[in-house]
């Protein structure tokens, strides 16, 4: 097996998207990832829209490289089959609401009990305590709580969503980053540990850098702050759409002379970088008024010639043929065992020692119930057993 973390295994019980998609990271750079799922429905994306044959997209991509087992986990039975899973296990992760795991008995106490070196991982949408922890969780709240609506609808238009679920997601490579951290520090001192997660403070800590400049420093006197309804860097040609920026002076030179505007570099508001976030509106307005005249192909053309950064927005259509996308060889086509023809992204981080692979496509709910069991010492029997008490399927 290849990849950086093979060797490793994971014992994942968590649902939707940030703590399968952390998993899934990991299970790509070669980790054993066993995903044991609730009878019935199994894990809640397995039902959304677009299914191909009991396969949903979302659910395809996030759990890729991985093997499912079904499990009740209501019953005592299913509870200790857990824990004989966990003693064989590097890493167990879950993302139940604060304080189910150990009404349920899979808290840490009880696994690190059979796993001592165990890395035990809680992703939460807020944490341990504080007057939110009952709330359950969804993207879009995070979205709320964290600013990222607020600061999508600027400071005088209605709050909007961002339409990409970014605090799933930013949790996932939050939670994949911090897994394989306390992976190395207990190959290093011995020790496992409780590595804990919350949405809301992944969010917050991911965009905090740009959009809470003017809350940053505490004397604020003097602070340079792009307004808040500065609008945006979507620019409409003659004939659609492109998107360029000029952070630093040589990129602001070019610009201007792309735009064949050469005045603007005697305009006093823009002369620095600091003048030029301060006064974003302005120019991004008197670029707009040009950017309009002339066709896309034309402008980049322009911009390009001059190295400014730019770019076509392309549609979701689009960028499956793009060039760049092609070179980079970046989406991979295959047939699913069960959903038929598929594309999905190939693992984006290459390593040119231990390669990163797409072993396996997403299971299907159960698949590896016996072979998993049969594993870790259940005898045929036994399973049956576990089978006809409904404890697994």
């Amino acid at each position: 097996m290849s990849g950086p973390l093979a060797g490793f295994r994971i014992i994942d019980v968590t649902q939707m998207v940030s703590g399968p998609m952390a998993t899934q990271i990991l299970a790509d750079q070669g980790a054993e990832v066993v995903k044991v799922e609730p009878p019935g429905t199994g894990d809640l994306t397995r039902a959304l829209a677009s299914r191909r044959r009991g396969m949903s997209p979302t659910f395809a991509i996030v759990n890729r490289n991985k093997r499912s087992i079904v499990i009740d986990l209501k019953t005592a039975r299913g509870v200790n089959l857990l824990r004989r899973l966990v003693a064989t296990a590097d890493l167990f992760v879950q993302n139940f609401r604060p304080g189910a795991v150990e009404r349920m008995g899979i808290g840490e106490a009880e696994l690190r009990a059979v796993s001592p070196r165990l890395v035990y991982v809680s992703i939460s949408g807020f944490g341990e305590s504080g007057p939110y922890v009952h709330k359950r969780t969804y993207d879009p709240v995070i979205q709320a709580l964290s600013g990222l609506a607020s600061i999508q609808g600027g400071a005088a238009e209605r709050p909007q969503m961002m339409r990409v679920i970014v605090p799933d997601k930013v949790t996932a490579l939050t939670a994949a980053q911090a897994m394989t951290a306390a992976l190395l520090s207990r190959e290093r001192t011995g020790q496992g540990q409780h590595v804990r997660l919350a949405m809301l403070d992944a969010v917050i800590a991911f965009h905090w850098a740009e959009s809470m400049a003017a809350h940053t420093f505490l004397d604020t006197v003097g602070q340079v702050s792009r307004p808040l309804n500065t609008r945006d860097l979507v620019f409409a040609t003659a004939d659609g759409y492109i998107t360029c920026g000029a952070v630093s002076d040589v990129e602001w030179q070019g610009l201007c002379r792309a735009l064949e505007k050469p005045e603007w570099l005697e305009d006093e508001r823009f002369k620095t970088p600091a003048g030029r976030v301060r006064y974003a509106d302005a120019r991004l307005e008197l670029a707009a008024e040009v950017l309009k005249r002339r066709t896309s192909a034309e402008w980049l053309a322009r911009l390009d010639a001059e190295q400014v950064p730019c770019a076509p927005i392309l549609t979701r259509e689009d960028l499956i043929n793009d060039p760049q996308i092609a070179a980079n060889r970046l989406i991979v086509e295959g047939t699913h065992p069960h959903a038929g023809p598929m594309r999905q992204p190939r693992p984006a981080a290459r390593f040119d020692q231990t390669p990163s692979t797409l072993r396996r496509y997403a299971p299907m709910l159960g698949e590896h119930t016996d072979e998993v069991l049969t594993e870790i010492g259940l005898e045929r029997q036994e399973i049956q057993s576990l089978r006809e008490q409904q404890v697994v399927a």
